[in-house]
């Protein structure tokens, strides 16, 4: 169990702004334009376009970028499936689980799910 929290406290440690090139580069290899993922992102955590750049300049980490999110998505706990080869739907620590929301439409926009079905627009 210490091996899972020392994990989960790097993972939360990271900057934001260093995960997410990663994000768009996974999306831009499919077709996918940034754009997408910002509009993903701030579906997903409520923040505005230049409140999201003004986090990505400051360099937050995971834990700060998501604990500062100004109106996290309710929509967003019928996300499900399987991440990193863990169900979404199991993950018991809250800020992990919020984290792995977000891989989880950004994977869905890779794979070329239209908008609208990635952001549960029905």
């Amino acid at each position: 169990m210490k091996d899972t929290a020392s994990k989960n406290d790097r993972v939360y440690k990271m900057s934001f702004a260093g995960v997410y090139p990663h994000y768009i580069a996974k999306a831009e290899k499919k077709g996918r334009s940034k754009a997408e993922v910002d509009e993903i992102i701030r579906w997903l955590t409520g923040y505005t376009q230049k409140k999201f750049e003004s986090q990505l300049e400051k360099r937050v980490d995971m834990e700060t970028f998501f604990n500062k999110a100004p109106k996290l998505n309710p929509s967003r706990t019928l996300i499900k499936g399987v991440i990193c080869g863990v169900r979404i739907e199991d993950i018991e620590e809250p800020l992990m689980r919020e984290i792995r929301y977000m891989d989880k439409l950004i994977d869905e926009l890779a794979k070329g799910r239209p908008m609208e079905k990635i952001l549960m627009k029905l």
